[in-house]
């Protein structure tokens, strides 16, 4: 069977070999290739390599820079802007290995930081190095590897703060076996959080200091959004298969339009405020749109994307709150959407759909 998504040290296997053997600048220990060639991996080269994220080179810098001191990496921004996709491949052309995951929730428990114990074999044996099991941090600790923390501050504060020895002092203590875990070289970690949850579990100062942080940004242009949105829905449609749909890229402009005006309260020329939803209507929002269009033309229409193929996802992304958010899309519908002569398609299937 075909995996749905493959981890990007396997999806990109080819491009990390390349980059490995022509790669002959320094690496810092437990480095699979120079910060020089994992930069290169992420933002791609024009030629063999392909971008992963497109942004601001230095900012790619900055967060690999990070990464070669002792120094963890946190990645922040409001959602959408790429964090766990930055983190997962900077993991992979670091580590070779972007698995080493710790998910934060709210029910996340310390153990998912720290360790834990086979019951069965504690009971039966007592406490001993097989009867624990080891976290995600535990092993990248003890393998020289890059663990990453997805949502920290999602995380209970007593959770977070498991994090702090492990940083400051790159050793995690088992009281119970009077014995530690060295981290080896190689070990750091990579934390994403976003701007929308500041306040839910707010980082301790202590914590906070002991990562450097990246905010990553929503694209600062129209045409840089809608590259972005064009390369992943590509790259997805491939991914899960989707019949072959002529997708151009007026749809995909008109899309981000859309998502743009309504996030910034201002229409592109600059002219109409608009008011804005209560939901975030990111760049990864609108991949999700376009996605789930393009499987509605392949399997229910033409083979053609269509303003009726993204209209119902459109609505469904803007009406997080079945109140507020309907009048604000439907004051927009009106004043900004039904003007433009040339999106009128679009505005009757909006209109069929709310």
């Amino acid at each position: 069977m075909t995996v749905l998504r493959p981890h990007a040290e396997d999806q990109y296997a080819e491009e990390l070999a390349v980059l490995a053997k022509d790669d002959d600048r320094p690496r810092p220990p437990g480095w699979k290739l120079s910060p020089w060639a994992v930069t290169t991996y992420v933002l791609g080269d024009g030629d063999r390599i392909t971008p992963k994220y497109v942004g601001a080179r230095r900012i790619v810098e900055v967060a690999v820079a990070t990464l070669a001191t002792d120094r963890a990496l946190l990645l922040l921004g409001v959602p959408g802007t790429a964090k766990t996709w930055l983190s997962e491949h900077l993991a992979a052309a670091i580590s070779g290995d972007s698995t080493l995951l710790v998910q934060g929730t709210a029910g996340t428990a310390e153990e998912a930081v720290r360790y834990g114990w086979n019951y069965a074999r504690l009971l039966a044996e007592g406490p001993s190095m097989d009867a624990l099991t080891p976290s995600p941090v535990m092993r990248a600790m003890a393998e020289g590897r890059v663990a990453r923390v997805e949502e920290l501050t999602r995380m209970p504060s007593d959770v977070q703060d498991a994090l702090i020895t492990v940083l400051s002092e790159k050793t995690l203590p088992i009281p119970e076996l009077n014995r530690e875990v060295q981290a080896q070289s190689g070990f750091n970690v990579i934390a994403t959080a976003n701007d929308r949850d500041r306040g839910v579990n707010e980082l301790s100062s202590a914590l906070r200091r002991r990562f450097n942080t990246v905010v990553l940004p929503v694209p600062a242009t129209a045409e840089e959004e809608v590259d972005i949105v064009a390369r992943r829905v590509s790259q997805l449609g491939r991914s899960l298969e989707l019949p072959e749909t002529t997708t151009g890229l007026a749809e995909i402009r008109r899309v981000v339009t859309v998502f743009r005006e309504l996030r910034t309260g201002v229409t592109e020329d600059g002219r109409t405020k608009v008011k804005s939803p209560s939901g975030t209507l990111s760049t990864a929002e609108a991949i999700s749109v376009l996605t789930s269009g393009i499987a509605l033309a392949a399997h229910f229409g033409d083979g053609v994307l269509r303003p009726a193929d993204v209209a119902a996802g459109i609505v469904g992304a803007v009406v997080q709150e079945p109140v507020s958010d309907r009048v604000v899309w439907r004051e927009y519908l009106e004043t900004v959407v039904r003007e433009r002569s040339d999106w009128r398609d679009f505005y009757r299937a909006c209109r069929e759909v709310s």
